[in-house]
This record gives structure tokens, sequence and C-alpha cells, in this order.
């Protein structure tokens, strides 16, 4: 299957016309339908109703006409990076993160590297599922990657090996919490007493808190606890709920920490409840590229300063 018949399907389903579809795509009619009907010969179903006037699609073509359209897209964006990789050369270090840490740490001890380092932010990676960040990092299509880390993270563990260098920044509390009544007091609770389960505002495959959630309410929490009513892959989303009062959820401490001071979230009681993450930047060993080196030294000044502010 070519691409190029995927533009031309993709044209045929707009103009409903082969004549028109042709001339936008700037072959013959002739050669246009020979590469429909090879499209639809490769899928092994009618994608085009003929019979119509104009013609249309059938029911598995309007489902092909869809994910036809997100392919055509992920190519572009392919082509795109790669050439700003290109670009980019050895003068480029290619930077990843999460939104939350994008918000948080990011802004405060990574923006103040880019004029030494000449950092490029990939901010499509707000959105990847977690797992993204450790393929992307092995196949080389970013420099650098910062990530939280918990030992229920196995999908890390490609990156404990030695042909890749970390380094832990700081270290976040992961709390429960949730909204506050009109007295301060917490909407829902875990009280042992209380049969009521509470709304539960999870995370879902895709986010890297889905693990470390898992084995906490696994370990420490029995299931007829909670119920789960939503999930998301972006911590903003499950802060957004808790706040409107939809439930309990877990945030970093960094996240949430301005409306635990205000009062509009509380945390929920128990300590076994809660847990510690590190947040890791990784790179891959081999990677020489000076920009890289010079914003690893800075970030090992910046991880030892917020160590000994720790320790202080």
């Amino acid at each position: 299957m070519e691409f190029n018949w995927l533009k031309d399907f993709e044209t045929l389903a707009a103009c409903r016309n082969f004549s028109r579809a042709a001339e936008e795509r700037h072959v013959s009619q002739p050669a246009f339908s020979r590469r429909i009907r090879a499209l639809e010969n490769a899928v092994g179903v009618q994608l085009i109703n003929r019979e119509t006037l104009p013609l249309s699609l059938t029911p598995a073509g309007n489902v092909f006409a869809t994910q036809a359209r997100m392919m055509l897209q992920m190519l572009d964006e392919t082509v795109e990076r790669c050439q700003s990789i290109d670009a980019a050369g050895e003068n480029v270090v290619r930077f990843a993160a999460s939104q939350s840490l994008y918000t948080t740490y990011y802004k405060n001890r990574i923006a103040p590297l880019l004029p030494e380092s000449g950092l490029s932010i990939d901010l499509n990676s707000s959105s990847w599922p977690a797992e993204k960040f450790v393929s992307t990092l092995q196949q080389g299509h970013c420099d650098v990657i910062l990530t939280y880390y918990h030992p229920s993270m196995s999908y890390l563990a490609p990156l404990e090996m030695t042909q890749f260098d970390y380094l832990t920044l700081y270290e976040d509390d992961f709390l429960p919490v949730v909204k506050a009544d009109a007295t301060g007091a917490p909407l829902f609770t875990l009280d042992s007493n209380d049969k009521q389960r509470v709304p539960l505002l999870a995370y879902n495959s895709a986010s890297a808190f889905r693990p470390v959630v898992d084995d906490l309410l696994h370990t420490h929490l029995a299931a007829s606890k909670t119920l789960m009513v939503s999930q998301n892959a972006l911590a903003n989303s499950v802060k957004a709920l808790i706040l409107e009062g939809f439930g309990l959820g877990w945030l970093p401490l960094r996240l949430c920490e301005k409306e635990l001071e205000s009062g509009q979230l509380v945390r929920v009681p128990g300590e076994s409840l809660a847990t510690t993450l590190k947040v890791r930047v990784y790179c891959r060993r081999e990677n020489t590229k000076p920009p890289l080196r010079v914003l690893w030294r800075g970030l090992q000044d910046a991880a030892q300063t917020d160590s000994v502010k720790t320790v202080g």
C-alpha cells in the first residue's frame, strides 16, 4: 500500500467525483481510478460505492477515511520531526517531558539553562503515553527525557541499563487529595466505618501515575472503599475534577501545593496512602552532543542545589 493511494482516497472522499479528484491529484482519470482500485484490493474490501450519484463511501470506506486521515497526519508529523532533527544536527538538544513536569519543575530549573544548552523542547510530548518517552529515547528521536520515577513504573526498566545515564533531580510526595467543603473539611474520607464508596478519579493506562495508584490501592486500601468514576492521562485533568468536587485523586505535591495552602484541597489522612516520586532526567550515554553535556552539567548542579536545600 502506498501513501499516495491514501491521499488519492482522501481527495476522492472529499470531491465525491473521480474526474475532479483526479484533476486535484494531477493525474489522468484512468490512472486515478486504477490507484483507487489498487487501494481497495490492498485493503480487501470495497471502499467506494460507484452506483450512487454523487458517489459515496461504503460503511467500510467511512471507517477507512477516518483512519487514513490519521495515518496521513502521523506521516506529516513524522516527516516534520525528521526534518527538524536533521536541521538541528549537533547544535540542539531535543527535550521531552510530561505536562505536569513542564508546568512545575521545567520552568524553574530547566528553562534557566536554555541560553547555554541550545535546548529545543517538544511540546507534543506533553500528551505522550508514558511508554513513548522510553521508546523515543531508545530510538534517538530525543536527547533527554524528564520523567517521574517510582519502583512500580516497570516500563522504565529498559532505561536502567548501562547504555543510559540518569540524574535524580528531586523528590516529590504523591498524595491523595479531595476538595474541601465550606467548613474546610474534606468532601470525602476513607473512614473505615463509612460504608459508602468514595468516587475515585483515576489515571488511565497512558499515564505514568497509573501503576503507582494501582500499587497504593492494592497494598494499602481495600477495593471496596473506592468506586472509579473516571480515568485520565494527565494529572492536570485529574486535578481539575478534584477541584470541582467529583471525587478523590492522587497528585504530586508540587502540582497542588498552592491549593493545599489556600485550603481549596485537603490531604486525605493516612501516611500509607502517600508515596514518594523521584523526578529524573535520562539520556543515552553514547550521546556526545556538546550542548547536551553543557545541559547535563547544569542539571547536576541543580540537583546538588536542591539536595542541599532539602538537607538544610
